[in-house]
């Protein structure tokens, strides 16, 4: 278990990294900040496709969603996950929602698309971020102690979405905002290949 001490330090470092890669509004404070707006954000895709942790394993963390329910990331193998760390607070994550519901029910029978609040508020801003914006195909988990942020390094930029295989093996990254409508957003998803039997 860690010192109370040092884990406060690192979930401190952790959000420094990602308030520093994510885009939020000027002078706003990201955690705690408002709530950005589907209607009023605009916000280009400069996204890029990372390969260099290809063939990496899911990581092996809990999730859990606003009711309790829980879900092990390790035992999701049998069909490639669509894996999207996300905040109320970052800007071009808000921007990619829409885009991920729309992804998440054209591929159901193909892909699972699996959405991770990064919210240290948890679900005080997740369920009332769902209702308002209506999203039908997206699940509600959150990563509470921040094991999964932690899991890909800690400090990295949101929104982070990874690609993982039907054996749950990594294909490829995007880091920051990515357009999921587009034919390219398939081509990229194409690659883990479908579900087994």
């Amino acid at each position: 278990m860690l010192n109370p001490t040092y884990r406060f330090t690192a979930i401190a470092c952790l959000f420094a990294g990602v308030l520093a890669g994510c885009d939020t509004q000027e002078g706003e404070s990201a955690q705690g900040g408002e709530e950005i707006s589907l209607e009023t954000e605009s916000h280009a895709f400069t996204g890029f496709v990372d390969r260099t942790h290809a063939g990496r394993a899911i990581p092996e963390v809990e999730l859990v969603d606003p009711a309790g329910i829980t879900l092990a990331l390790a035992e999701t193998s049998g069909k490639p996950v669509l894996l999207n760390l996300w905040a109320t607070w970052c800007a071009p994550c808000v921007v990619e929602m829409p885009l991920l519901d729309d992804l998440a029910g054209e591929m159901s029978q193909d892909l699972r698309v699996l959405t991770v609040s990064e919210d240290l508020q948890g679900a005080d801003k997740v369920v009332p971020f769902f209702e308002t914006h209506g999203f039908e195909n997206l699940p509600r988990w959150m990563d509470p102690d921040n094991a999964l942020a932690f899991s890909f390094g800690g400090g990295g930029a949101l929104p982070l979405t990874i690609l993982y295989d039907a054996e749950g093996r990594e294909v490829w990254r995007v880091i920051g905002a990515y357009d999921w409508a587009s034919d390219e957003a398939r081509a990229l998803v194409a690659e883990a290949g479908g579900a087994d039997g």
